[in-house]
């Protein structure tokens, strides 16, 4: 593969794929995919100061590294599958795929996971209610309190 040099938006794109958890093989395939330019997963990965292969990095580009990391880790709003309508689009155009093409088991897979994202099974969110939706109540845990055998002692 021939490694041509990379431009300064070519590199700032790869290293900030690299902060986003890219891998090198995929900033590759993008750079080929966006710019047209051919390099080697181990060039791209000179950028990645948390590698050892970029723990010489330049000042600039190990601080662009850090803030995309950081903004990226905060901020899964700008992320479309943490959504669920985004996620049920996807599984309806799955469905509707799989089953244009015959495969009804990965059809009724696909239905299920839909159902089961509507229905909330994959949040931490737990509500208990007792009857009719109502608070449920508090168990008051019993004291007993009991005498001891004297056994000759007092």
């Amino acid at each position: 593969m021939a490694n041509q040099k990379l431009t300064r938006e070519q590199q700032t794109y790869a290293v900030q794929a690299l902060a986003c958890f890219d891998s090198p093989a995929v900033v590759v395939a993008a750079l080929k995919k966006e710019f047209g330019v051919a390099v080697s997963p181990q060039a791209i990965e000179c950028y990645d100061p948390t590698k050892k292969a970029g723990r010489n990095i330049a000042a600039r580009w190990k601080a662009l590294f850090e803030e995309t990391r950081k903004t990226f880790l905060e901020d899964t709003a700008s992320i479309a599958i943490s959504h669920r309508a985004v996620r049920l689009r996807a599984l309806q155009r799955m469905a509707d795929k799989a089953e244009n093409q015959g495969n009804m088991a990965l059809a009724s897979s696909l239905l299920k996971q839909a159902a089961e994202e509507v229905g909330g099974s994959y949040t931490n969110r737990r509500e208990l209610t007792g009857k009719d939706g109502k608070d449920l109540p508090v168990p008051v845990s019993p004291v007993t309190i009991f005498q001891l055998p004297d056994n000759g002692r007092s």
